[in-house]
């Protein structure tokens, strides 16, 4: 098993997570394709890679619902490698995401830490 292909990420609305991830956050849409009972399937990846995508899965019942946002239990979840972060972290910053914290020069790199859209936890990081 060469790689982890997919990850699902439970979003409220397809559109709206399509907004913030391929607007914001800079991702290529891979894949968007109705299913024909409702549900699509919705994959995005950081533009230019081949790598791990995430599903966007919108939440079909209550307990999926209150997931959203929360599916590490208000931990960094999800890490986003960036070969330029001062230029990566000014232009999210510019296009609205919300950094929790100012940008971390440690050990293993420089990161900081942003919320998408929902609530979940990402480090923006430049590996040392």
């Amino acid at each position: 098993m060469p790689h982890i292909a997919l990850v699902t990420l439970v979003v409220r609305d397809y559109d709206e997570a399509l907004d913030f991830y391929t607007g914001a956050l800079g991702f290529e849409l891979v894949e968007d394709t109705d299913r024909g009972d409702g549900t699509r399937w919705v994959v995005v990846r950081p533009r230019g890679t081949t790598g791990t995508g995430l599903l966007l899965a919108r939440a079909a019942d209550e307990a999926q619902r209150a997931s959203v946002g929360a599916q590490t239990g208000g931990r960094v979840g999800l890490f986003l490698h960036t070969e330029d972060f001062a230029g990566d972290h000014e232009r999210m910053r510019s296009a609205g995401v919300r950094f929790l914290e100012e940008p971390r020069h440690e050990v293993y790199g420089s990161v900081a830490v942003f919320e998408d859209l929902y609530g979940n936890r990402w480090d923006l990081l430049q590996p040392a």
